[in-house]
């Protein structure tokens, strides 16, 4: 008996396909389920290896946000904030992963404010605000409105109309640029991963890429740091106004 074919594919294919599917996507939720069972029970090592594993399938901002929940229950707080650290990543408006951020940061030894000047701090704040993929979206949508604007502008008999449109034109043109260039910040963030948590208990930063260099300060788990260079085994690393050189084993990139 001959297949039975529609548009030149069995039927059956029509039927077997979607029905894998979604009985894949029914064990990934049952694994999520049992994740946050676990997690509710208290068996917080149990919950976290059960994040981790869904996480090495399909990262998501909720997922790192349960696991660093998890870490933090454990008593593991370098390893909470930095869960919480990609969470944002992932999801920069995330309430409940910048508040318990925020929680887990007031309990490690160095809790550093960066110390730089106010306008980069606040054109960081806008530039984590929205994700990449969003930065993209507006940049695209606006360069359109000033196309149109532009168009108008041209093309318009009235007098009002030109004003307004050539107004629109360059306004959304500079807004366009604005959302590209923090799009392309992100991506660059994102690409370099040159921020990472201390993930050892204490770690002296030396003045050079070596054993034998002077210890010029210690930093404790949970503190972030940003990495300026990575020579060998050894990093880089400036946090607050502070420089000097860890072994890369003693954090883990954000």
């Amino acid at each position: 008996m001959k297949d039975i074919k529609f548009f030149g594919i069995p039927v059956y294919r029509y039927i077997v396909i979607p029905t894998l599917l979604i009985s894949m996507l029914t064990f990934a939720q049952s694994d999520f389920d049992l994740a946050n069972a676990a997690y509710a029970d208290g068996r917080y090592e149990e919950a976290a290896a059960g994040y981790e594993a869904l996480l090495a399938e399909s990262p998501n901002a909720t997922l790192y946000y349960n696991l660093g929940n998890a870490r933090f229950k454990q008593g593991e707080l370098a390893q909470a904030i930095l869960n919480y650290e990609r969470a944002l990543r992932l999801s920069p408006n995330h309430k409940d992963a910048k508040y318990n951020l925020a929680f887990a940061q007031s309990r490690i030894t160095d809790n550093i404010v960066e110390q730089d000047f106010f306008l980069s701090v606040w054109v960081r704040a806008v530039r984590n605000s929205l994700s990449e993929h969003t930065w993209w979206i507006l940049s695209i949508g606006l360069f359109l409105a000033a196309l149109i604007g532009l168009s108008l502008f041209l093309l318009g008999r009235e007098t009002w109309l030109r004003k307004t449109a050539f107004h629109i034109a360059w306004i959304a043109l500079l807004f366009s640029l604005t959302s590209g260039l923090n799009a392309t910040s992100l991506h660059q963030r994102d690409t370099l991963r040159n921020e990472a948590i201390i993930t050892q208990g204490v770690v002296n930063a030396k003045s050079s890429p070596d054993r034998s260099g002077t210890d010029l300060f210690t930093l404790h788990e949970g503190t972030k740091v940003t990495i300026r260079e990575t020579l060998g085994e050894w990093a880089n690393i400036r946090v607050g106004n502070n420089e000097g050189w860890i072994k890369q084993q003693n954090m883990e990139r954000i």
